[in-house]
């Protein structure tokens, strides 16, 4: 899911939100909301199964999700398609509506089967559990769900892929792997970060006519240019390297002055003005041959400049001791400070700096993976990955920070607690210095005067943009290096300054 939209940034909401968009529409719903759902999944079952024909099975669970299955099978065996259902709760525990759509199923002489099995289908429907689930999948359902990933088939899942938790993205012992799921009412953060993108396949959403903002404020939203749009413009003429501000990176400990380039580099090629990159051995390295419109200096020299926008530190820092010297520095430094890779480490280790972090006035940017996060938290890795907005937004809070977690759907924290998921990007990008590309690229539009808030969410965006360009033009996603991202980002954002509906000259 790429949010191209410069008008409006898609919500998501939690259960628990959900829960109260639920029980506030339920008691007066004209049709039912079991019926609105189950029409919407009807139409992306006939659409997926268009060309295709075939057999239909619905694995139909205890629950409401397993009512939406039942108005699934009426439906699509009114439009002439062959159904079975796959049913083996108790009939009398359902709730009301999804007793009445087995009913209906059951008396128009539906198909109800006591398992999954074998044969050839033209669509498989996961029904089996939606939105809340929190304990591991185990027995009959367990196994249905092995043999539906197993079949081969196409699987459209109703509201959330069973066995992925619709929070935060965890499998829950083991998950249906849909092509495609129709999420209902709203999105819902479990679909977009951790293991959710890989369960779920496609996504479209279907608010089944409900006015969710009206009842409660979604919890996060999907990244996208809406949120850094006027910032977006396109340069005057009359302007000069000095408009479009200073970076210095500071990392290149020896043996690591590749991460330091990498980040000089994405951050010149963003549009800085100007880029420093500090080595803490600058004397045997006095220029990049293949970008040499980086200034190469000496970090303890590079801090003392008297012209900087920002800094980012943590590039091939090390974690020797004058690296922590560095840092100190930096953080006293009141600039905005873009901090990544040893830098958070070793913050992680020092309550010293990270108090200093914490003090800080000006805008302080943490951009950890999850091993560094739980660092920062004192925690292990798995913790923060089964709560990976609730790690962020703690590491935010903790440390005064803007914050991203990076990942499989990325979390952006903004001050407030206000979060949001980024959908750009592709497995290609699991690759070394795709963090310091991002680290150049953020300390860059900061450099050229986007507020902290958009340039975190429009690096971050970019960035994952910029792989997908790449994989798109054969560039990956096996093999993408950090290397060929920056030129990619600016691709992409230049695209989107041509395109912005809302650009006026930058003044």
């Amino acid at each position: 899911m790429h949010d191209t939209s410069f008008t409006e940034l898609a919500p998501i909401y939690s259960t628990a939100a959900i829960r109260r968009v639920e029980e506030r529409y339920l008691p007066g719903a004209s049709p039912k909301l079991m019926e609105r759902a189950g029409a919407a999944a009807s139409f992306e079952a006939l659409r997926l199964l268009a060309g295709r024909g075939g057999r239909v099975l619905i694995a139909c669970g205890p629950g409401n999700n397993g009512g939406d299955g039942f108005v699934v099978a009426r439906q699509l065996r009114q439009s002439g398609f062959e159904v079975v259902t796959a049913f083996v709760a108790d009939p009398a525990r359902l709730s009301a509506d999804a007793g009445q759509a087995y009913n209906t199923w059951r008396n128009a002489g539906g198909e109800i089967a006591g398992d999954i099995a074998p044969g050839q289908y033209g669509l498989l429907v996961d029904a089996i559990f939606g939105i809340g689930l929190q304990r591991p999948v185990q027995g009959t359902y367990a196994n249905w769900i092995r043999r539906m990933n197993a079949m081969g088939h196409p699987i459209l899942a109703i509201d959330v892929p069973s066995g992925l938790d619709s929070d935060n993205g965890r499998v829950l012992g083991l998950a249906v792997r849909a092509h495609h799921t129709a999420s209902m009412i709203a999105l819902k953060p479990g679909l977009l970060t951790l293991d959710g993108p890989d369960c779920c396949g496609t996504v479209s959403v279907h608010d089944l006519g409900l006015n969710c903002a009206a009842v409660a404020p979604p919890d996060a939203h999907v990244a996208g240019p809406a949120a850094f749009a006027r910032h977006l413009a396109p340069r005057q003429r009359n302007t000069h390297k000095g408009s479009h501000g200073s970076v210095a990176v500071i990392g290149g400990a020896p043996g690591m002055l590749g991460a330091a380039l990498l980040a000089g580099r994405a951050a010149l090629k963003i549009g800085a003005g100007r880029v420093f990159v500090g080595l803490q051995d600058a004397a045997g390295f006095p220029v990049d041959p293949a970008q040499p419109e980086l200034m190469l200096r000496a970090s303890l020299e590079l801090l003392a400049h008297p012209q900087l926008s920002v800094l980012a530190v943590g590039p091939g820092l090390g974690m020797s001791d004058s690296a922590a010297a560095l840092l100190r520095q930096a953080l006293a430094l009141p600039l905005p400070l873009v901090l990544d890779a040893d830098a958070l480490n070793l913050i992680a280790g020092n309550r010293a700096l990270g108090d200093l972090a914490a003090a800080r006035s000006a805008p302080t940017l943490f951009t950890p993976h999850p091993t560094e996060a739980a660092r920062l938290l004192a925690c292990d890795t798995a913790t923060v990955q089964a709560a990976r907005a609730a790690s962020a937004q703690e590491i935010a809070r903790r440390y005064n920070a803007r914050v991203v977690l990076k990942g499989c759907g990325s979390i952006v924290v903004l001050p407030g607690g206000n979060w949001l998921i980024n959908t750009s990007g592709n497995p290609g990008m699991a690759a070394a210095g795709m963090g310091d590309v991002l680290t150049g690229m953020l300390a860059g539009l900061l450099a050229q005067g986007w507020s902290a808030d958009a340039a975190l969410i429009g690096a971050v965006y970019l960035h994952g943009r910029a792989g997908d360009r790449l994989a798109a033009g054969g560039i990956g996603p096996c093999g993408m290096t950090a290397g060929e991202l920056a030129d990619a980002a600016r691709a992409e954002l230049n695209a989107l300054i041509a395109h912005n509906p809302r650009a006026e000259p930058a003044a």
